[in-house]
């Protein structure tokens, strides 16, 4: 199955040659999205599917957390059970050869509920392959597979057994936040008023961390957070899905001084496709103020730095996400209306327009070998350091 390289292009204004070359790279480039919540998305669920969920939602209305994560949870149900082809159809129109498939680390129950939907979705597709290594995405690519990397974003249900990391990094945890916008017992996050920083136990984590060969990842984290992290750890570090907040001041924006630093370990910053994080208006976010971020951060730190966590749109229906954005977000650190909710980014409305990041990198004339990097090529220089 070849991507679609014809439906939701962005008009970026392609000479046919400059059409063909970014055709070219996106079919034969190993691309990576650091933080993929595809491969679906609200509008490629259709919408009798949409309203089954709903109905079968319903009796947990009651409890918010519960009912609000449903949705992705049968989506990713049927998906296993062959019930959703849409699935398979569009990553591989996405023309994305690796991305995450997420753990929930918020507490035990939801740690060993999320392991055992991650393995179903490696067990049921022969085409999904879950990567322990970087040679599994480059093997991959040669075979017309997909690979999945198992990451989490939270550390919570951890508490302060390290013994629980090492079980994880066998299970196939390869890249781990160290703190989910709150404050935790490793660190600070983006929303903490105190901004402590690594704490002496988030010192150890981070250690043990590099010694297993798990990523340190510090997209939600706060600013001394960040630096702390980038000082501690030997081997590199990386945000996997953020902006730049000299561009756009929100607290999921890194300073230059974060981007710096993260650069410094020889680490990559991931930018975001979050309509809400990159640009004042999100209901006229486009791919080019994503790509506004990207060029900011080629310009600061350099090439080899930059890569793509798109973090959006949700694998999930659209009532699913307006009852988030009202009922949940402000319980995780989010400012009242601050997103997540049901807008995207003109020009990545699903994952199967993906090749509008190469078109648009193009289009701002970086060469072959630049999209190449930006698009999975850094990502998979620090696999290849930290993983082997």
């Amino acid at each position: 199955m070849k991507t679609n390289l014809t439906e939701g292009l962005y008009p970026f204004h392609l000479t046919p040659e400059q059409e063909d070359r970014a055709s070219r790279l996106h079919e034969n480039s190993i691309l990576i999205d650091l933080l993929f919540q595809g491969p679906l998305s609200p509008q490629a669920i259709p919408e009798q599917i949409s309203e089954n969920i709903r109905e079968a939602c319903e009796p947990y209305r009651d409890e918010p957390m519960v009912y609000s994560g449903m949705p992705s949870k049968i989506i990713h149900d049927m998906a296993a059970r062959g019930e959703l082809p849409a699935f398979k159809e569009e990553w591989y129109r996405s023309g994305i050869t690796a991305g995450n498939r997420q753990l929930d680390i918020s507490d035990i129950e939801g740690l060993v509920t999320s392991m055992g939907e991650i393995q179903r979705q490696f067990d049921a597709n022969d085409w999904l392959v879950k990567v322990l290594k970087a040679e599994d995405i480059r093997a991959a690519k040669s075979s017309n597979k997909k690979a999945g990397i198992v990451t989490a974003q939270e550390t919570d249900g951890l508490g302060k057994n390290l013994a629980l990391l090492d079980a994880l990094y066998h299970f196939g945890l390869r890249v781990l936040q160290l703190t989910y916008n709150n404050q935790n017992y490793i660190a600070s996050g983006c929303a903490e008023q105190a901004n402590g920083g690594v704490s002496n136990f988030g010192a150890r984590f981070i250690r043990r961390m590099n010694e297993l060969g798990i990523i340190v990842d510090t997209s939600h984290c706060g600013k001394q957070t960040t630096l702390d992290a980038c000082r501690l750890s030997t081997a590199p570090v990386i945000a996997s899905h953020t902006g730049v907040e000299a561009l756009f001041g929100h607290m999921r924006c890194k300073s230059d001084e974060e981007l710096q630093a993260i650069a410094g370990t020889g680490g990559v910053i991931g930018v975001f496709a979050m309509p809400w994080f990159v640009y004042q208006d999100p209901n006229e976010t486009t791919i080019e103020h994503v790509l506004d971020h990207i060029d900011y951060v080629v310009r600061l730190v350099g090439v080899d730095h930059v890569g793509i966590g798109t973090d959006w749109p949700m694998s999930d229906v659209e009532w699913s996400l307006v009852y988030f954005k009202e009922h949940i977000a402000p319980r995780i650190g989010f400012a009242k209306g601050d997103g997540p909710s049901t807008e995207t980014v003109k020009g990545l409305e699903k994952y199967s327009y993906f090749i509008n990041f190469t078109r648009g990198l193009v289009a701002r004339g970086y060469s072959d070998e630049d999209v190449q990097k930006i698009m999975g090529g850094n990502w998979l220089r620090v696999f290849e350091q930290v993983w082997g």
